[in-house]
């Protein structure tokens, strides 16, 4: 009888496992299977435009990248840059929306529409859109700033070293902020009515209950929001490809916007690899020491 019980519930343990199993499966050898590739060739010379100069060079591309790239750093320097204005301004654009969208009035199901639209448009899309928008001929930004009075002739954002940064972030803006606003609203409904109840009885106006109530719940939905933005983010590509292709003057050029300009522009596969590589671990040390000192998944 024990042993029918037992395996009863080795059953039942087992049982979810097994369905996503192939799933698992699927990643981890999909995962595996390019990360070896990428090791192998950041440990190679091989650039398709240079054939008979490939083969081992062992930690070369490494050493080159660290002493010799004199554009790894600048580029390390704007991803971090880029990283940090994405993950500030849309969380607190998106936790204010989400406060708003969370509470009861008349077209909040539209509101709702609107502010979450932007997620469900494609990265090359937004950066077309954008980049119409700020075309310094036929741009609506320029347009509106004449009518405005702001400006008196039409400015070419995307192409001036002092303006294409502010720019793109602008659009990335645009379209990060409803994964914060959708995020922090699915957390929104699942505090408990009643501790708002509680709060008030004590004495607690809005912003209390907002700092005692609200972000205690919110804590690891912010945590987890924030990492996933960060990586994300960090591994940007297609608004800044599509917008200024790293330019004017590598002034949008992250560490991924490097690796495409050596793997796939320039066919350097190897020392492309060897730039993907160090942003791999970049990513993986940060994520490891962010959930350890946020103390994710633990009551404080």
């Amino acid at each position: 009888m024990n042993k029918k019980k037992t395996r009863v519930k080795i059953g039942r343990w087992f049982v979810p496992y097994a369905f996503i199993l192939p799933a698992i499966a699927l990643i981890v050898v999909g995962f595996g299977q390019a990360f070896a590739y990428v090791i192998y060739y950041s440990l190679q010379n091989y650039n398709a435009n240079k054939p008979w100069a490939n083969g081992f060079i062992g930690l070369e591309n490494f050493v080159d990248l660290f002493t010799k790239d004199k554009v790894f750093y600048p580029a390390l320097g704007i991803s971090l840059k880029w990283v940090v204005l994405q993950v500030i301004f849309q969380l607190l654009i998106g936790m204010t929306l989400a406060l708003v969208l969370n509470q009861k009035f008349r077209g909040r199901g539209i509101a709702r529409a609107v502010v979450f639209s932007p997620w469900a448009i494609s990265g090359i899309l937004v950066g077309v859109m954008w980049g119409l928008m700020f075309n310094q001929h036929v741009g609506v930004v320029n347009d509106l700033f004449k009518k405005l009075g702001i400006i008196e002739t039409s400015i070419g954002w995307l192409g001036n070293p002092k303006t294409v940064f502010g720019s793109v972030v602008l659009a990335e803006l645009w379209r990060g902020i409803p994964f914060f606003a959708i995020m922090i609203l699915a957390g929104l409904q699942s505090i408990p009515h009643e501790l708002y109840e509680a709060a008030a009885i004590d004495g607690a106006g809005t912003i209390k209950q907002f700092f005692r109530v609200t972000l205690p719940f919110l804590k690891d939905t912010i945590i987890l929001a924030t990492l996933l933005r960060s990586v994300w983010e960090f591994n940007n590509v297609d608004v800044i490809l599509q917008m200024t292709n790293g330019g004017p003057s590598r002034m949008t050029t992250t560490l991924p916007m490097y690796v495409v300009n050596q793997a796939i522009d320039a066919s350097n596969f190897g020392y492309g690899s060897a730039v993907a590589l160090i942003g791999f671990i970049i990513l993986f040390v940060f994520a490891v020491i962010y959930l350890k000192v946020s103390r994710f998944g633990k009551e404080d």
